[in-house]
């Protein structure tokens, strides 16, 4: 069995799905695992190495031989080629993403195989591997650094890789100034909602947490624009209601700030409509809306602002499942592979 896990090419992805010490558990199994060297990976290359890892060019993959499972995360180089691999990483290719049919024609193309980690599901359909923790933890903090700076009568610039947790709890708290919004997080049940609300308690404000329950009745949802920050933290997926129409920028509002941390705006299905494409690190909101001011937040790799948090809590919870990876056919590679070919 061959394992390569491949440098993410996209810019400020400092995350990794494998640690070393997962490395050599899959190799004392017998597994051979080869890591891509990456200048910008949040564990160094040199501990791959002392791992006892075969350590390769970066982007090198395309020439690993045929039975290589290719492990990564985030999203391929966007050429185009076909892709003859089996790919575990991140595809958003199946909720309707408008991106999405481009990368399965690729894979069909060349007769690979896309494990999507957002579809490494138990018998019960629930997810066994997420980020979502973190990513709801550091939405919220961005968002309520957004939140502040509107305050001063000014937008969230640029941000980068925070020091640590602790470090983006002080520069949130910061940007509040004494003030204390209103928040309201809906998923606030879930991995991401948990994370969202974790760190608003942090900060000092109590938020207001809608899950299933409140969002049965499937709107229209008035009382969202009566806070002044929403997180939301669930999913796109079919059937999902809409928390905050297209012509809500011109409705009476207290809303004015929206972290959109499931973050899917290529989806039909996005229950957020007012905005129509991802924020950056760069620029990390979006003004949607001038008087009164209405920024999103939309941020697609938010565990990377703590990528070595989200890196080791992410690594543990695949590794039981890259143990398996030797019996394709049964749990969850075998309902994610069910899921691609019912895609394809």
């Amino acid at each position: 069995m061959l394992i390569w896990m491949r440098h993410e090419s996209r810019e400020n992805e400092a995350r990794a799905p494998l640690t070393p010490e997962g490395a050599r558990q899959l190799q004392a199994m017998g597994w051979r695992v080869v890591v891509e060297r990456s200048p910008q990976r949040c564990i160094p290359d040199d501990a791959y190495a002392d791992a006892g890892c075969e350590m390769v060019a970066p982007e090198s993959w395309p020439a690993a031989p045929n039975d290589a499972i290719i492990l990564g995360l985030k999203e391929l180089p966007a050429d185009g080629t076909p892709l003859r691999h089996r790919h575990i990483m991140f595809g958003h290719a199946f909720k309707a993403q408008h991106s999405g049919r481009i990368l399965l024609d690729r894979f069909k193309a060349g007769g690979g195989t896309l494990l999507d980690l957002e579809y490494l599901v138990d018998e019960m359909d629930r997810r066994v591997v997420a980020f979502g923790y973190w990513a709801g933890f550091a939405g919220a903090a961005l968002s309520v650094m957004a939140w502040g700076r509107q305050q001063a009568g000014a937008r969230l610039g640029a941000v980068g890789v925070f020091a640590s947790a602790e470090a983006m709890v002080e520069a949130a708290g910061a940007a509040l100034d004494g003030r204390t919004p209103s928040a309201l997080i809906i998923g606030a049940l879930g991995r991401v909602g948990t994370g969202a609300g974790e760190l608003c308690r942090k900060v000092g404000i109590e938020p207001t947490g809608w899950d299933m329950a409140e969002t049965a009745a499937g709107g229209p949802f008035p009382a969202v624009l009566r806070h002044d920050i929403l997180l939301n933290c669930i999913l796109a997926h079919a059937g999902a209601p809409v928390f905050v129409e297209a012509d809500a920028g011109g409705a009476d509002r207290a809303l004015s700030v929206i972290g959109d941390i499931a973050c899917d705006p290529d989806s039909d299905y996005s229950p957020i409509k007012v905005y129509d494409r991802a924020t950056t690190w760069a620029e990390p909101v979006l003004r949607v809306h001038d008087s009164p001011p209405l920024d999103v937040m939309a941020i697609d790799n938010l565990p990377s602002l703590l990528p070595r948090e989200s890196t080791e809590d992410f690594a543990a919870q695949l590794l039981p499942h890259l143990l398996a990876l030797d019996s394709p056919d049964a749990g969850v590679w075998k309902r994610a592979e069910a899921t691609f070919r019912q895609n394809l």
